[in-house]
């Protein structure tokens, strides 16, 4: 959250956490799909952070 802050992009707080690439975080785009899957004792879930074009939702 501090991070995304510094370089302006705090609303992206969310999508900053799975943003691996460089270019990803400066620029505030999503380039390439991340997946972060954990576990709580009663559901299974799945975050995933994909470019926003048609081809990808």
């Amino acid at each position: 959250e501090k991070e995304a802050a510094e370089l302006g992009k705090g609303s992206f707080k969310y999508a900053w956490v799975l943003d691996k690439l460089k270019a990803e975080r400066e620029r505030g785009i999503t380039i390439d799909i991340a997946l972060w899957k954990f576990e709580t004792p009663r559901y299974s879930v799945t975050v995933i952070d994909a470019p926003g074009h048609r081809d990808f939702i």
